[in-house]
């Protein structure tokens, strides 16, 4: 049978089954939306309905369509691993067709796989909702982002040759996506709401082409929005937490094995939830699909959740600032936790919570651009007597606090005043060193949420009546994340570095973690601080034997991972580059 016959015969089905609308016009959309469409999303109705519907596209097209690919997981009777990829590991169609190689190549693996949004595609969505609110409601088809973010996702269905009722979906989110622009741009008002509805258009929309180009080469792959799946969150829009009691039991059911129904591979959407009250889209904050993905592990019960980046694992500092770095083969979650909140952009601070949470799964990082590496693998606890420091991270253009208590010494609740100021600023804290009357503490500009300099005066007023306070602006943090046990030589050999590059430390703190040491320094030398220290520990005295074999993980059916051969370190071309800010 013919492509297009298969084509056909899927698209009569998948209307027969309810599950896909009439394509629209692709002519441009300029007819205002109702209200409810700004922000908002299906009826309860709707979305029950939605979340049930039947596989039949799937296992129709799957059944007919030529087996280009060998379907992972032929022997294994239920999801085993969830893999994740990022916005640059499906950047185009290239990349997607590389990613689905990847999948395959895995037999022992059944996975659920988690998608970022294509490339830059969440930081266009931004742009449009912020160019809809200058842009007349007949323009906002003519927006050079909304342009770009159909183009590539109409050019990628065509060179991946994905399914027609998958195109009519595509086209049919795509003029969705215009609409609530038009709303917005009625509204005048782009509300946290609203932006969480409109950032999800990409990861809908990615999830969707990836799990038909599996079908159409022979990989019975299903599409699953993770809010239909039951992943529920708080209503704190743009940043919304997992709410882990409704949402484990609740994926458990949705994607564990169906007496009677054959494996399937599920295609999820990074990032998104819904919310508890509103039963509105959420997003879960910037690289927010890596908390996706340990969610559905820790929710499906599995051994191993594998986030795929474009580098060989967490590396032992940022390669843009220092290219000799290299792979970290283990972390512990309290150490990957602790680099994630001072800057390295590998993980989400909180994608170790499900594993923490779950007591057994564990988290591994590996490199699309390279598969065979064993990456770093990320677990409860690991051996660190031959560890010294682990990782350096830059965290740069923060602000310094110090507040002097102007008061007698020995009164109580000094701190309790000045903690409750910026909780009522909403101010965030990095890094404190605290005495009995006085308080030094860091700021990130970008985590206050209103105008920084309003902010920081307001606070100085409030705390001037018990408090003289200062600031300075322009300063970074060197997180050592390392072995405190091993402190004094840490700081030993610190400090006589700084000495003889005449670098001044203004502050430093040990966290109650006992992982991280935190220097302050003025923020011209960040970088040239990060790059003395890495060679004093990293080429230095101290250093084990890079070459170690990783730690082994069971899988079902004998599947495992790291058993074979040793960690090799290497500095490949591509691990010049972090992973891109739209790494969901």
């Amino acid at each position: 049978m013919q492509l297009t016959q298969r084509q056909a015969l899927a698209s009569r089905v998948a209307r027969r089954s309810g599950r896909v609308a009439v394509p629209l016009p692709k002519t441009p959309v300029t007819a205002a939306p109702s209200v409810r469409a700004v922000g908002a999303v299906a009826p309860v109705d709707a979305t029950k309905q939605s979340s049930a519907r039947p596989s039949v596209i799937a296992r129709a097209a799957a059944a007919q369509a030529p087996a280009k690919f060998q379907a992972p997981g032929k022997n294994v009777g239920q999801v085993n691993v969830v893999y994740k990829f990022g916005g640059s590991s499906v950047r185009d169609a290239e990349r997607m067709r590389e990613v689905a190689d990847i999948i395959c190549s895995f037999p022992d693996y059944l996975p659920c796989v988690v998608l970022s949004a294509m490339g830059k595609t969440t930081n266009l969505l931004l742009e449009c909702g912020d160019m809809a609110l200058k842009t007349p409601t007949d323009k906002i088809h003519d927006l050079i982002p909304f342009k770009a973010i159909r183009d590539l996702h109409v050019h990628t269905c065509e060179e991946l040759g994905v399914e027609a009722s998958v195109r009519a979906e595509v086209d049919r989110l795509l003029n969705e996506l215009q609409q609530l622009l038009i709303g917005v741009s009625i509204m005048q008002d782009l509300t946290p709401r609203a932006k969480d509805s409109l950032v999800s258009f990409g990861e809908r929309l990615s999830t969707r082409i990836f799990a038909s180009y599996m079908r159409v080469n022979g990989v019975n792959a299903r599409q699953h929005d993770a809010f239909e799946l039951g992943l529920t969150t708080t209503d704190d829009f743009t940043n919304a937490d997992v709410l882990y009691d409704p949402s484990l039991s609740l994926i458990k059911q949705a994607l564990g094995p169906k007496p009677g129904v054959a494996p399937e591979v599920p295609i999820v959407t990074g990032f998104l939830g819904r919310g508890i009250k509103t039963g509105a889209i959420t997003t879960l904050g910037r690289g927010g699909s890596d908390l996706t993905a340990t969610v559905l592990g820790a929710a499906l019960e599995l051994p191993e959740v594998q986030v795929w980046k474009d580098v060989d694992g967490v590396l032992t500092s940022d390669p843009r600032i220092v290219p000799s770095t290299v792979p970290v083969t283990e972390l512990t979650f309290e150490e990957a936790t602790e680099l994630a909140y001072f800057g390295a952009q590998v993980l989400h601070p909180q994608a170790m919570q499900p594993a923490v949470r779950s007591g057994k799964m564990n988290v591994r990082v590996k490199n699309s651009y390279n598969r065979t590496a064993p990456g770093t693998i990320i677990s409860a606890h690991r051996d660190l007597d031959c560890t010294v420091v682990t990782s350096i991270v830059l965290k740069s253009n923060v602000t310094l606090v110090d507040i002097i208590s102007t008061r007698m010494l020995g009164q109580y609740g000094f701190l309790a005043t000045v903690f409750d100021a910026f909780l009522r600023h909403k101010i965030s804290v990095d890094v404190v060193a605290t005495s009995e009357v006085s308080v030094s503490l860091t700021l990130d500009p970008k985590k206050i949420t209103g105008a920084p300099e309003i902010e920081l005066t307001q606070l100085s007023t409030e705390l001037s009546k018990l408090a003289n306070v200062s600031y300075r602006k322009g300063l970074a943090i060197i997180s050592l994340i390392c072995n405190v046990e091993k402190t004094s030589e840490i700081l030993m050999r610190t400090f006589s570095v700084f000495q003889r590059e005449n670098i001044n430390v203004v502050m430093m703190s040990q966290g109650a973690s006992k992982t991280n040491i935190s220097l302050v320094v003025d923020g011209d030398r960040g970088v040239e601080a990060v790059r003395v220290l890495h060679k004093e520990f990293f080429d230095g005295p101290s250093v084990c034997n890079a070459t170690r074999s990783g730690p082994t993980v069971s899988l079902p059916n004998g599947a495992q991972h790291g058993e074979a051969g040793q960690v090799m370190f290497h500095n490949s071309s591509h691990n010049a580059s972090h992973a891109n800010a739209n790494n969901n």
